[in-house]
């Protein structure tokens, strides 16, 4: 039996689960120093202290964690773009029809590119539209052997080799950047972590020592709304916080305007 993959589920229902079991974790832990009757432990404050602690600690490494990985596919989304466009530009200088070639490869690579990022695909389609950018990435690398064997000055032959270089060199980092998620282990370990300061939290409660549990809940919903957060930094094509594709948009509809 395989580990539970967070990532498999939409981030709403996992937050409302979590909320529900947390809040068991809650009153189960009550209903155990409840049984304890008017015996009060004098360590229950320290452990659930020290537990608190260890979660807020997880939480916070966990969004830097999250956080970084964001911000690199947001980078590399903006690297990629630029990369594209520079191809883009220095193809035009190439001499026909090897010109005209290229840019019509380069439109139907940034569209693939695009839909890559605008859409969410499935391990199968997202093979599929690898494969395909590859494939036109050969395509270019013809053409550029043909108009090197004709002219292969540094201008502009060369400069366009080196775009184009730099173009399959940032495709990889960004496919790097799609796959580069936060473990899933250290999101079953934060909610691990949470579920055992729960139920700390209510068998103090249960000891008497708390009059209301509703400081607890309040606890609880705050927790699970920053996992929620994380996660949704971790998912920079599918989550509520999205990271801009703008930068691949404009270059695809600049390169469109080119003319063939």
């Amino acid at each position: 039996m395989g580990v539970l993959n967070l990532n498999s589920y939409r981030l709403l229902p996992i937050f409302l689960v979590s909320l529900v079991l947390l809040i068991a974790a809650t009153e189960i832990g009550r209903w155990f120093g409840k049984r304890g009757g008017s015996r009060v432990e004098d360590n229950v404050p320290t452990l659930e202290g020290a537990v608190l602690g260890l979660l807020a600690l997880m939480i916070g490494f966990t969004f830097a964690m999250a956080l970084s990985r964001f911000e690199a596919h947001r980078d590399a989304v903006l690297d990629e773009a630029n990369a594209i466009g520079s191809t883009a530009l220095r193809a035009r200088l190439l001499p026909a029809p090897n010109n005209a070639e290229c840019i019509k490869l380069l439109k139907s690579y940034v569209q693939v590119r695009l839909d890559i990022t605008q859409h969410v695909l499935s391990s199968a389609e997202f093979n599929a539209a690898t494969s395909r950018s590859n494939e036109i990435q050969e395509s270019l690398w013809r053409q550029v052997k043909a108009v090197a064997m004709i002219d292969n000055g540094m201008v502009p032959t060369g400069l366009f080799i080196q775009s184009l270089n730099d173009m399959f060199d940032n495709q990889a980092k960004h496919q790097s950047a799609i796959r580069d998620r936060v473990p899933n282990i250290v999101f079953l370990t934060l909610y691990g972590i949470a579920a055992i300061a729960s139920a700390l939290a209510g068998y103090a409660s249960g000891l008497g020592r708390r009059p209301s549990q509703f400081p607890v809940y309040v606890m609880i919903v705050l927790v699970c709304a920053l996992i929620l957060l994380i996660q949704d930094l971790n998912r920079p094509l599918t989550g509520f916080i999205e990271a801009s594709q703008q930068p691949m948009i404009d270059t695809a509809a600049s390169i469109e305007a080119y003319a063939d």
